[in-house]
């Protein structure tokens, strides 16, 4: 068994973004540049957006961030993000999610720029991904998909089932699988809550990609010898064993299914690394306009 280590990963992928941004510099070029957005105190989104603020000054970008109160109204937030979208010093921006029942997800999502909209949640980003044209990929499956690279993982032909068929995760991965070229070239089974018989499709797995958000959800029995198994859950669970009484559970249960398998990524330290300089790449990209001149 070998462990798909996106901490060890992410931290070479960070060298190589801020030798990029050394030359940039050097030159005189544009520095990239990230607009956060985040709406009310949520502990969770507060840590997200925390890291991915440090990420950026670590390989040298640019950032902002840009909070505003759980009660804001829907337009207000708009508004500031028309701001964004028109501030050409900005070359991408995140509003993290998710946000207060009162404000439209889908409205804000659609109200980025799609040149800069390094989340890759736009509807044309979407699009664009599922008929294979350049585009910004969701950082999550972009970042599992660099793994996979990394590792040298082969796909063509292998059977990858994916749990959960979010927009941000599941959807997305299941195109990028399944399209033509490395990483890719699976055959490819979407699963989800409606599925049937959800543990013999696991058991058919050669390449197995668990976004339930159902802590250890997978357990040995549901993987067969020799899978690869990427855990891309995360559950913040009361343990007495830990000094701040709180652990961190994926959707797989780690001790049983790691002995059966070729490749499995830990929780953490796993796919959670990869997102985030996926996030940077993207914001890269944005700033030497490689999808959108």
């Amino acid at each position: 068994m070998i462990l798909l280590d996106g901490k060890k990963v992410s931290s070479e992928i960070r060298e190589e973004i801020a030798a990029k941004v050394a030359e940039i510099r050097k030159s005189g070029g544009k520095i990239p540049h990230l607009a956060a957005v985040i709406v009310g105190n949520d502990g969770a989104s507060e840590t997200y957006v925390a890291h991915k603020v440090k990420a950026c000054k670590q390989v040298g970008f640019g950032s902002t961030l840009v909070r505003l109160e759980a009660d804001v109204k829907e337009k207000e937030l708009l508004d500031t993000i028309d701001d964004i979208n028109g501030n050409d010093d900005i070359d991408g921006v995140i509003v993290q999610l998710p946000l207060p029942d009162h404000i439209s997800e889908e409205k804000v999502i659609e109200r980025i720029k799609v040149e800069k909209d390094v989340d890759g949640f736009h509807p044309v980003n979407v699009g664009r991904l599922f008929i294979d044209q350049p585009s910004y990929v969701s950082a999550t499956p972009n970042g599992i998909i660099e793994l996979i690279k990394r590792y040298n993982i082969e796909t063509s032909g292998k059977h990858c089932v994916v749990l959960g068929r979010s927009n941000i995760v599941g959807k997305p991965m299941a195109v990028l699988m399944a399209r033509k070229g490395y990483p890719g070239d699976a055959t490819v089974t979407l699963c989800h809550s409606r599925t049937k018989d959800i543990e013999s499709l696991c058991r058919s797995a050669d390449i197995l990609i668990v976004a339930m958000g159902r802590a250890e959800f997978v357990t040995g029995k549901m993987v067969k010898d020799g899978a690869v198994v990427i855990d891309v859950g995360i559950t913040r669970v009361k343990s007495k064993k830990t000094k701040s009484g709180w652990k961190l559970l994926g959707d797989v249960k780690f001790d049983e299914v790691a002995p059966k398998c070729s490749y499995i990524t830990p929780v953490p330290g796993g796919v959670g690394p990869m997102t985030i300089v996926s996030l940077l790449n993207n914001t890269l990209k944005a700033s030497g306009k490689e999808i959108y001149s």
